[in-house]
């Protein structure tokens, strides 16, 4: 089968979860993906949630093994002039460069735009930072939990309320939406470089995408730049677009903004009385009543358990959705029907189950080629390929300008 990128190669340079995220989606398009780590690993290797399992995947990094399938991974020393060459003698004849190195570090390793350019006229080179590469913030590390939700408005715009607190996020929520941000790019890049015949520099950041994802909120706050309202449960605009705990403590979510929905969703839930109640006859009296509106609703619905609600609401044409929690989505039936959760072989402990990337193209197998690399595993076989022989990487393995998969500790 044909795959979007099988004719591309990737050389990766990055750590932690963002840009090796884009980096995946491009090996699971087709593209071989050759991860260079420093000799010490990415330092994400073995710093995630251990999964609770027995058996042969007990202690798997399953973490690590979603931002780096299909890869091969490399083990180079670029703090050495002989480790840089390698990495300029890979891009020579790669296709995209990717990296999430600050600019002054990709200076200092000779991996700057200019200097890969002028190895490769034809090379994509991609970057990804937490701020952009210019301004005052140019050099500063980022992370998703600080340029991204929260220098970014984001963190303070979810905030239950006017006085809640800031609230807190899942792991690498923001790193893999700017992960996106970083694909597209990429593809737009590759394109422009096939048409042009000129290499493409491309650049992203957690700060940019996470004001992306707000851009509904950005749209009137760069007008007014006023503060953005931040309401509660019990301060919604409309009570048929809110959230809601049932009887077995489950939530539902509606999302029904507009007031013609108010009649169907209280004979939904056998409110009828609350039709005739003068109070909230308009959106406006609902709203100046609304805690005690939530209330009464909460009082309803806590009723029954969410799996007997669903029904009703489907009967009567409300538009919700389940809160469900992470460990019961791999088992809902959409999640199944749309392949959400593919299988991979893992050649020494079977099969297991991982992400897809968020999108099909159809007839097309847009799925995780095999699981992720040891570190070093590739790094025979890359340099193989680029033409060094035996005896030239037995010499780089021992003067440690490199790392094979047989000379790291614990990849045997």
């Amino acid at each position: 089968m044909t795959l979007p990128l099988d004719d591309i190669r990737v050389i990766e340079i990055d750590s932690w979860m963002a840009a090796p995220s884009a980096a995946a989606i491009l090996s699971d398009l087709g593209a071989d993906v050759i991860k260079i780590e420093p000799l010490e690993g990415d330092p994400m290797r073995e710093m995630t949630r251990p999964a609770k399992v027995d058996g042969p995947f007990k202690g798997y990094d399953f973490q690590f093994d979603v931002d780096n399938r299909g890869k091969r991974s490399i083990a180079v020393d670029l703090g050495s002039d002989a480790g840089r060459e390698i990495v300029h003698r890979l891009c020579a004849t790669a296709d995209v460069f990717l990296c999430n190195l600050l600019p002054r570090r990709q200076e200092k390793f000779g991996l700057a735009p200019e200097q890969l350019l002028a190895t490769n006229s034809k090379l994509v080179h991609a970057t990804l930072t937490g701020y952009g590469t210019n301004g005052p913030e140019a050099e500063r590390p980022g992370y998703d939990v600080t340029a991204f939700f929260g220098r970014s408005g984001l963190y303070d715009s979810m905030r239950d309320g006017p006085e809640g607190s800031v609230p807190g996020a899942r792991p690498a929520q923001g790193d893999h939406t700017t992960g996106l941000a970083l694909l597209s790019g990429i593809l737009a890049a590759l394109r422009l470089a096939e048409r042009t015949g000129e290499g493409q520099v491309i650049e992203t950041s957690l700060y940019e995408t996470a004001a992306w994802t707000l851009a509904t909120d950005y749209g009137v706050t760069v007008a007014d730049r006023a503060p953005v309202r931040r309401r509660s449960r019990l301060q919604q605009i409309v009570a048929t677009a809110n959230r809601y705990p049932c009887g077995d403590g489950n939530w539902v979510v509606f999302n029904m903004p507009q007031a013609k929905s108010w009649r169907g969703f209280c004979v939904a839930l056998g409110l009828d009385h609350l039709l005739d109640d003068p109070r909230l006859q308009d959106t406006k009296g609902r709203f100046d009543n609304m805690a005690e509106l939530v209330e009464t609703i909460d009082a309803t619905l806590a009723a029954k358990p969410r799996d007997e609600w669903g029904p009703i609401f489907d009967e009567h044409g409300l538009i919700w959705g389940p809160v469900l929690g992470l460990h019961e989505v791999p088992a809902d039936p959409q999640a199944v029907a749309i392949g959400l959760f593919p299988s991979i072989e893992h050649d020494q402990h079977g099969t297991y189950q991982t992400v897809r990337a968020p999108m099909r193209i159809r007839n097309v197998d847009i799925a995780p080629r095999r699981s992720s690399p040891k570190m070093g595993e590739h790094t025979r076989s890359v340099l193989s390929d680029a033409g060094f022989d035996d005896e030239s990487i037995d010499l780089l393995a021992a003067d440690r300008v490199v790392a094979t998969g047989q000379s790291v500790p614990g990849t045997d």
